[in-house]
This record gives structure tokens, C-alpha cells and sequence, in this order.
């Protein structure tokens, strides 16, 4: 334990200047009466470097791990994909099924959630193409169940499908490409 300690530190003690009663028991008989200089090997260093490193990844990828469980797991998320798969339009002009629901953009500025709303914009693709599903949800304070309050697909060719307002699926080309421009789902709410 002590040559642990003495390798991964330089010390530099000189015997004569301190009580060597005190100190005979804490320093190896090899360096009593002499000036002790211990210093770390590079490759020790190295060691320790890469060991930090893959701690610290460890670490930041269980917390986003988590962080997206904690997502997926949440109702206002339960609630959009329920709400998605309700919808043959949205399905039918994705592709799904099968229907994918890719993790969350953590950093992205449309991902937000509090106390009592929830702001969420999830990446989803079928076999045909894919988009993004944006909500808006609130928490009532009585109950304190979530509910959507808006849930709108946007296609990556920009069609627009409101889902808590679908169209019938006969007026969905139609609606597909009057909304194909002018809608900007930056300013949502």
C-alpha cells in the first residue's frame, strides 16, 4: 500500500529535516537518511489516463442511456406514439408498419420539459420514409396526468399531418401538398 501511494505522487522529503522518529516507519529503509525523490513512470501515467478516460465515457453513457429511458418511459411520450399509431395517415405515409422510434436529440432546443409541460420533438421512420413527431404536452395539477396538446408528423418531403386533427385518408394527398411549404416547425407551441 505505501509503494502505491509513493508511486503516484513525487515527493520529495528530506529525512534530516524532519523527526526521524516520527517518520522511520513511513519512509522505505532504502531511503531513510537520504533525499527521497519518487516519481510516476510515464507509463504509469498513461495507465491512469486511459483508465480516467474510459471511466468518464462509462459514466456519460450510462447518464444518457438513462436519460433516454427516462424519455421513452414518460406518458407525454406514451401519448404521442399512441396517438401516431392511431393514425392510418401518419402510418400509411411513413410506411408502418413496422414504425421506429429513434432516441431523442438531448441537445436539440425543442426538447424541453418541466414541471408541468412537456415539449418533445421524436425522430420516428417506416419502411418508406420518416419525420419528426412534435408534441406539446401539459400535466394537469389536480390528477397529474399528462395530455397532448398538440401531436403534429412532419415528413422529411414536408408533408404535415396534424394528429390530433387527422384527414380523412382520402383528403390526405390534397392536404399533403398544400402544407408541403410555408409551415415552419421551429415555432411551435
Amino acid at each position: 500500500m505505501q509503494r502505491t501511494h509513493i508511486q503516484l505522487a513525487t515527493i520529495c522529503v528530506t529525512c534530516t529535516d524532519v523527526n526521524r522518529a516520527e517518520y522511520v516507519n513511513v519512509l522505505p529503509l532504502c531511503m531513510q537518511g537520504k533525499e527521497a525523490k519518487m516519481r510516476v513512470s510515464t507509463s504509469h501515467l498513461q495507465q491512469l489516463a486511459i483508465f480516467t478516460t474510459v471511466l468518464t465515457g462509462g459514466g456519460i453513457g450510462t447518464m444518457y442511456y438513462l436519460q433516454q429511458k427516462k424519455f421513452a418511459e414518460s406518458d407525454y411520450h406514451r401519448l404521442a406514439l399512441q396517438k401516431l399509431e392511431a393514425c392510418p395517415v401518419a402510418m400509411e405515409s411513413l410506411g408502418a408498419p413496422p414504425l421506429k422510434v429513434h432516441n431523442i436529440h438531448l441537445s436539440d432546443r425543442n426538447n424541453r420539459v418541466g414541471q408541468r409541460t412537456a415539449q418533445i420533438k421524436i425522430p420516428v421512420t417506416g419502411s418508406e420514409t420518416g419525420g419528426y413527431l412534435y408534441t406539446s404536452s401539459i400535466r394537469d395539477p389536480d390528477t397529474n396526468r399528462w395530455s397532448l396538446k398538440q401531436a403534429v408528423l412532419k415528413l422529411k418531403e414536408g408533408q404535415i399531418i396534424d394528429l390530433l386533427n387527422p384527414p380523412p385518408p382520402a383528403a390526405a394527398q390534397t392536404q399533403a401538398t398544400e402544407h408541403t411549404q410555408g409551415e415552419d416547425m421551429d415555432h411551435w407551441h
